[in-house]
């Protein structure tokens, strides 16, 4: 080839490279694309075509070369060129003002401290060494002194750059960073790992790590792992002042830095921040287990240097784990009020997340052995927020003798034979005289819809065992003499219980609605019927075609819904509601909100971390969203916890938008 030609195809390749990192940038570590996957693909397919008919022109910080690299037996021990200090750890207040103390005594100085805070990433911590701008070595943490060599396998991180951004690069910089997987794609790695019947990781920092030190590269590249930088070891050529700077240099140069990084005044501001972030901490898309504080200034962090490679200037402040290891001792079932075969777990008692753990929730019998949970398990048990904690999947492999889940043939309450609806997740008992349609009703209600101070589940079996209490209106003819009669009932209590159960007379008409336990009708239906309508009266008397008109209601709710009114017995049922004086129509607090989301219509599905059903449809209808029950061709978009039911796969087949509750989170603040 001529020279002239060779001169013009390393134009382009220079030209392909420089766009490539480019756009890498924006997408990796930005978070902001400037050109669709397609075009990219365009670009990347143009590279490595130009690359594979002129090999002599390939380099090390081509994005070409990000996968492939052949098999390692074995990670190679290399030296940091400085170490790698692991940080002391706070877990109060009080121990946080003893350090930042002791800070301001060994200085013996009146400059002010300041302080940079960040998340702590539940990761793995890694070094990358650049020489003259170019990815030379990448090191796990190891020792601090020495680490393992995973350059091949860092460079499949995308929002790793391979060249230092900018033409003022340093001679050598030593780069520090938390590579971590994010939360959703550690359930889809988990998904996966699940389906080939091999061990699920415990937690996404473990998988992080699995992830990291894969022999193959290319499965290391399979896994969306990510990166937080977090600051600087060994460089040269770089003036710097302060622990901030240095942050605001590696965002400059191409590096991605988080965003939620704060340089504060006093340790009293860092103390706030830390109770603040221990309440938001599930509002991220990736594990944090606390907060990082260091000492701001690069002067005062060398006079108070370190002790036994840990620094004096910097402390972590870590918060109890979400996540624990457990026997699982019994898998129960508990009937609900729609006669749904609900499995949950008996599990010995754990501390997760600062709370005692005892119980948690199985989905149903598809997902428990999907996840191959078993009775006599250890499994590994998470909690996020205040949510309900949940069991991700075993810890480790099977007990002896343990045995796959299967749904019990008869329901257990009524002894009637189960049934499964096709298209259905859930196991049911068809008999409408089984007592979950009375007393698992009654529990309802005065948990849930009605939400009765001091009236709870185990006085609710007591006064059903007694036949005291058979149905709603029976509740509210409860008197304070019968239950003066009950053993630990005194004066106070009753008369405390009686004015509860007197109170709840104010529930809502559309909570009303919901403890009725008409077919298919949940807390959406429930408060979109109240709305359309107004009052019970104006829905008994409305034909299947008139409440088809309700959002979210289709041909065979409609008709399920019709076919309730129309029964006598659950018309006297209404009748009995209004004379003891509960709400049967709709109250100004159930008319539509107007707001940014006027207009859109969203339905739920699956279990959220960070909210509620009830929580995440409040928070839509504040903003004037309507939230339905199914899909169809009105809905704007569906949002997908764990463990969706048909819902997803509807909206998939229809080609509606599918948002997770990092989407979702989004969407709030919009």
């Amino acid at each position: 080839m001529a020279a002239s030609a060779v001169k013009e195809v390393q134009a382009r390749v220079d030209e392909l490279r420089a766009e490539l990192n480019h756009h890498l940038y924006r997408y990796h570590v930005l978070d902001d694309p400037e050109i669709s996957d397609a075009a990219y693909d365009r670009l990347y397919d143009e590279l490595e075509a130009l690359e594979d008919e002129h090999p002599d022109l390939i380099a090390p910080d081509s994005p070409t070369q990000r996968v492939g690299a052949p098999l390692s037996d074995r990670f190679q021990k290399v030296q940091h060129l400085t170490p790698m200090g692991s940080l002391e750890k706070v877990t109060d207040d009080e121990n946080l003002f003893k350090w930042a103390d002791d800070v301001r005594r060994r200085l013996d100085s009146d400059e002010p401290v300041s302080y940079v805070i960040e998340p702590k990433i539940d990761g793995l911590a890694i070094s990358l060494t650049y020489e003259n701008g170019l990815l030379t070595r990448g090191a796990t943490r190891g020792d601090g002194i020495q680490g393992e060599d995973v350059t091949v396998n860092l460079k499949t991180i995308k929002a790793i750059p391979l060249r230092i951004l900018g033409g003022d690069a340093p001679p050598v910089a030593e780069v520090r960073g938390e590579v971590y997987l994010p939360l959703s794609g550690f359930r889809e790695l988990n998904e996966r790992i699940a389906e080939l019947g091999q061990k699920l990781a415990p937690n996404p920092r473990n998988a992080a790590a699995g992830s990291l030190r894969q022999k193959d590269s290319s499965i290391t590249a399979s896994r969306p792992l990510s990166i937080w930088v977090y600051g600087l070891g060994a460089h040269e050529g770089l003036q710097l002042s302060s622990h901030w700077e240095e942050l605001e240099w590696l965002r400059e140069h191409g590096f991605r830095t988080n965003p939620f990084a704060e340089r504060l005044e006093s340790i009293e501001e860092v103390a706030e921040r830390c109770r603040d972030w221990e309440r938001r901490r599930t509002e991220l898309d990736y594990e944090i287990d606390g907060i990082v504080i260091k000492v701001d200034s690069l002067e005062q962090q060398a006079i108070l240097g370190a002790l036994h490679s840990r620094p004096r200037w910097a402390r972590a402040f870590k918060w109890a784990p979400m996540t624990a290891q457990t026997k699982l001792l019994k898998i129960a079932i508990r009937v609900g009020r729609t006669g749904a075969l609900n499995p949950w777990a008996m599990l010995e008692p754990v501390q997760v997340g600062g709370v005692t753990v005892s119980k948690a929730t199985l989905h149903n019998e598809e997902d428990i052995n999907r996840k191959d949970i078993r009775e006599g398990d250890m499994v590994i048990v998470q909690r996020a927020g205040d949510v309900i904690p949940q069991v991700v999947g075993p810890a480790g492999p099977h007990a002896k003798g343990t045995r796959p889940f299967r749904m019990p043939e008869k329901c257990p309450l009524c002894g009637t034979k189960v049934e499964k609806p096709e298209g259905e997740a859930m196991h049911r008992c068809p008999n409408r005289s089984c007592p979950s349609r009375g007393l698992e009703t009654l529990i309802n209600w005065v948990q849930g819809p009605a939400d009765i101070d001091g009236v709870g589940e185990q006085l609710m079996r007591r006064l059903w065992q007694l036949e005291l209490v058979r149905s709603l209106p029976d509740l509210y003819r409860l008197t304070k003499e019968q239950l003066l009669e009950l053993e630990g009932f005194q004066e106070k209590s009753a008369s405390n219980a009686t004015e509860a159960i007197e109170r709840s007379k104010r529930t809502p008409f559309s909570r009303v609605l919901l403890g009725l336990n008409v077919p298919d009708v949940g807390w959406v239906t429930a408060q979109n019927l109240a709305r359309h309508f107004g009052s019970i009266e104006r829905i008994a008397e409305a034909a299947p075609e008139d409440i088809q008109e309700v959002e979210g209601i289709g041909p065979e709710r409609a008709e399920a819904i019709a076919e309730w009114f129309s029964d006598e017995e659950n018309l006297r049922l209404v009748g009995e509601l209004r004379k003891v004086g509960l709400r049967l129509e709709a109250g100004p607090e159930e008319r539509p909100v107007e707001g940014p989301l006027t207009g859109s219509t969203y339905v739920i599905t699956g279990t959220l971390e960070s909210f509620s059903r009830d929580e995440a449809r409040k928070a839509l209808e504040a903003k004037g969203a309507k939230v339905a029950d199914s899909v169809s061709k009105k809905t704007t978009g569906v949002i997908a916890g764990e463990s969706p039911g048909s819902k997803l796969a509807k909206a998939e087949k229809d080609g509606v938008p599918i948002l997770d509750e990092a989407a979702l989170k989004k969407l709030l603040r919009s």
